[in-house]
């Protein structure tokens, strides 16, 4: 038991990403289900599809499992009062200020972890009341911090000038990389792109398979100059490049990105002109595997790297 098994009230340490058209209940069910902390992401729900993986979820495990809301969207406050509603007890919030609902849903009895990607916005979120962290480098995929911290020095950065429960993000695929994590200070983990490329993702098979056959260096932080964001490398992001070496602005950026284009490509399989957001971890991911047994892959990595590691002093 440590501080994040202590507080989700799960067997391992170890919180499944929240992202956008891959996280669906049956996802989140599964990590549940495996000793995990499974999230629902509502980034990509309207209201009520939100409201229907939830309950599907309740239906699905008898586990602790969360919501991730992305508070950039015009509807959080009904996704907010949904979670509300439905009773749901934990809930991660990105991309926003963690002061604007933090006090609301802990007055509602719900746990509330923030994600940030520097300093001064985990100070921010400690300020705002939440009950843990996740500091996310900028090896993972989606949405991400314009500083380009990496994971192995944010987590013990943060560590430093905070004391609640800490989750480190960004290039987590393996257990040695999850033993590493906590060496440096962090509490648990939270793993986005292994559970992309899983069974029971709602990720489009196409994308899984970009996924399994990305390599070293086919991701690429971009739009910057928008809301930075990692992607594989594709036709797409080949025009984005084009336009911003024209010294493109950002209005002329928002109009090449339009609507739906993260949909087109991880949810509807279009992986030359859709957005496939993913981590640089992807070029160690080359099977698609049901969750249980990644669950199992990552537990036993961990024993082993902790075995191996055992009395080692310098």
């Amino acid at each position: 038991m440590n501080s994040i098994t202590t507080l989700f009230n799960i067997k391992y340490p170890i919180i499944q990403g929240g992202m956008i058209w891959c996280s669906g209940w049956k996802l989140a069910s599964g990590v549940s289900n495996a000793g995990g902390l499974g999230l629902i992401g509502t980034g990509s729900m309207y209201p009520e599809v939100a409201e229907e993986h939830i309950k599907k979820c309740k239906a699905a495990t008898d586990k602790p499992f969360g919501v991730n809301i992305p508070l950039l969207y015009p509807q959080t406050d009904e996704i907010v009062s949904i979670v509300i509603k439905e009773g749901v007890k934990i809930v991660f919030t990105s991309a926003g200020n963690p002061a604007k609902y933090t006090s609301l849903l802990k007055e509602n009895g719900i746990t509330v972890v923030h994600v940030v990607a520097n300093k001064k916005f985990a100070l921010k979120a400690v300020d705002a009341g939440v009950d843990a962290i996740v500091a996310e480098g900028f090896e993972a995929g989606g949405h991400n911090g314009l500083e380009e911290t990496t994971t192995m020095v944010l987590i013990p950065m943060i560590r430093k000038v905070t004391n609640i429960p800490l989750i480190a993000a960004g290039g987590i695929g393996s257990g040695q990389a999850i033993f590493a994590a906590i060496a440096l200070g962090a509490d648990g983990v939270q793993i986005g792109s292994r559970f992309a490329a899983s069974a029971e993702s709602s990720a489009h098979q196409n994308f899984q398979n970009a996924i399994v056959q990305a390599d070293d260096g086919d991701t690429l932080l971009t739009l910057k100059q928008v809301i930075p964001v990692r992607l594989i490398k594709n036709e797409f992001l080949q025009q984005v490049q084009q336009l911003e070496k024209s010294g493109a602005t950002k209005e002329d950026l928002i109009k090449l990105l339009g609507r739906g284009r993260a949909k087109k490509g991880m949810f509807e399989g279009n992986t030359a002109e859709g957005e496939l957001e993913i981590g640089q971890v992807s070029s160690m991911i080359d099977t698609i595997e049901p969750v249980d047994k990644i669950m199992n892959i990552l537990i036993s990595e961990f024993n082993e790297a902790s075995d191996h590691l055992n009395g080692l002093k310098l």
